[in-house]
């Protein structure tokens, strides 16, 4: 049994040479690297890997596996997640996230909250998702946001994405 950390965990530290989990709350400004680097500084060890990239600009759960915790970070893979977003209406991005330039806007003081509600009403169940090009996904071993970087747009192919619950919560 790989033991699971958190900040509500007491007592000494488990073996490093046995590996464990350490579950983090990431804040906004870091990237999941970042949390990973200052990890291996204080624990001093070479061998700490992430479980799945988070947006720098994004907080939550880092699950983080130290020594050999990290042949168990594929376990964590395939559980569901939650996401909470603040949408800002009438603004496109040339990211399609909060850290781009505005590269259109529309007025939408007209804009209904019953057709807001119908849209988030459709957004459950089996979807195809294109990546965006502001993605850490990777194609052909490059993430996408480093060629987005260079102003280099590759096609990028549908993933099936499961939304299991949309829903406005204020």
């Amino acid at each position: 049994m790989i033991p699971i950390l958190t900040n509500k965990t007491t007592g000494p530290l488990p073996s490093l040479e046995e590996g464990f989990i350490v579950l983090i709350h990431k804040e906004a400004d870091w990237t999941s690297f970042d949390v990973v680097k200052k990890l291996r500084s204080y624990l001093r060890v070479k061998k700490a890997g992430h479980g799945g990239t988070l947006d720098p600009f994004a907080t939550g759960l880092l699950i983080i596996g130290v020594g050999k915790g990290t042949r168990h970070l594929q376990r964590f893979s395939g559980l569901h997640k939650t996401y909470r977003a603040v949408i800002r209406f009438g603004e496109e991005t040339d990211t399609y996230d909060c850290t781009g330039k505005i590269i259109d806007r529309k007025d939408v003081s007209a804009l209904d909250v019953r057709y807001i509600e119908e849209a988030v009403a459709t957004m459950q169940g089996e979807i195809l998702q294109v990546p965006p090009m502001y993605s850490a996904k990777k194609v052909n071993g490059v993430r996408l946001y480093k060629l987005a970087r260079k102003n280099v747009e590759v096609r990028r192919e549908p993933v099936k994405v499961r939304i299991y619950k949309s829903e406005i919560v204020s």
